[in-house]
C-alpha cells in the first residue's frame, strides 16, 4: 500500500526541491480550462516567481504584465501565443519573453499542453530600453560546452545585453557529468528538470531529482550537481542578471 505521508520534496530557508507529487493547484485570474501549480513564490523568500501549467480543451491564458517580465517556456505539447498583437504558433521546446506592460494571450491548445514560467519585477537600467517581445526555440540555439567540459552543455535564452535583468539556460549534463565546483554566488535560481535524473547538493544536503522536479535556490546557497542513469541530464533555470548588486 502506498504511504501517502512520503514525499522527496524539502522547503528550507534558502532552498527548496519540489517534486510534482505534493503539487496543490491554484487559480489564477484570466488563466482558464488549465491547471496551474505554482512551484516558487515569494510566499516562501524568493524574488521569482516560477509556474507549471497544464491546458485542457480550449484552455487559455490570458492577462497582462505591470511591474513584472514573464518568460513562458513549452515543455509539451503547442499553442497560439500573441504578446502585443504579435501572434506565433509555439510547439515543445519554444518560448516567448513578454516584456513589462505588454498583453498576451495563449489559446487553442493541444490537450495536456505543458508550459513553464519565469516571473521577476523588472528593474529598468538608465540609458537601457525596456526589452521588447522575443519569440525562440531551444532547437536552434547552440549549446557550446561549460567551462571546457565536453559533458557539459549550455544553452543561453535570452540576449546577453544590460537591457535584460534575468537570464534563462539551458543546462545538458551526459551522464557522469557534473559541475567543476560547488558554486556560491549571489544569484537566485529557479529551475525545473527537462530530462533525466541525478542527485543535486544544496547547502550541504544531498538530494535525488529527476524529470518533473524544480529546485528553489536563494543567493548563496551553496549548489552542485551530477547526472546519473542512462540518458543526459537536462534542466531550464532562471537567474538575476546585470544589475548593481547592493542598495547600500
Amino acid at each position: 500500500m502506498e504511504i501517502s505521508a512520503l514525499t522527496r520534496s524539502v522547503v528550507k530557508s534558502n532552498h527548496a526541491v519540489i517534486s510534482p507529487d505534493g503539487y496543490i493547484n491554484s487559480k489564477v485570474p484570466g488563466w482558464t480550462n488549465c491547471t496551474v501549480n505554482v512551484i516558487i513564490n515569494e510566499q516562501m523568500g524568493a524574488r521569482l516567481c516560477q509556474t507549471f501549467i497544464t491546458l485542457h480543451k480550449d484552455g487559455k491564458l490570458e492577462g497582462a504584465t505591470k511591474a513584472s517580465q514573464i518568460f513562458f517556456y513549452i515543455v509539451k505539447g503547442q499553442c497560439e501565443a500573441t504578446v502585443n498583437g504579435e501572434e506565433k504558433p509555439l510547439t515543445q521546446g519554444q518560448f516567448v519573453y513578454v516584456p513589462v506592460n505588454a498583453n498576451y494571450l495563449f489559446k487553442s491548445p493541444e490537450e495536456g499542453t505543458q508550459i513553464l514560467t519565469f516571473h521577476k519585477v523588472y528593474e529598468k537600467l538608465n540609458g537601457y530600453e525596456v526589452p521588447g517581445v522575443l519569440y525562440g526555440d531551444a532547437a536552434t540555439i547552440a549549446g557550446p560546452t561549460y567551462l571546457g567540459d565536453p559533458a557539459l552543455r549550455l544553452q543561453v535564452l535570452l540576449p546577453d545585453n544590460l537591457s535584460f535583468d534575468m537570464a534563462v539556460n539551458i543546462f545538458t549534463y551526459d551522464p557522469g557529468g557534473h559541475l567543476p565546483m560547488v558554486e556560491t554566488h549571489i544569484m537566485e535560481h529557479g529551475l525545473m528538470y527537462l530530462q533525466g535524473q541525478g542527485v543535486y547538493m544544496l547547502d550541504h544536503q544531498w538530494y535525488p531529482v529527476k524529470k518533473g522536479d524544480s529546485i528553489w535556490m536563494a543567493p548563496y546557497c551553496q549548489q552542485w550537481f551530477t547526472a546519473m542513469g542512462k540518458e543526459p541530464a537536462v534542466y531550464i533555470y532562471y537567474k538575476n542578471i546585470n544589475r548593481f548588486p547592493t542598495v547600500v
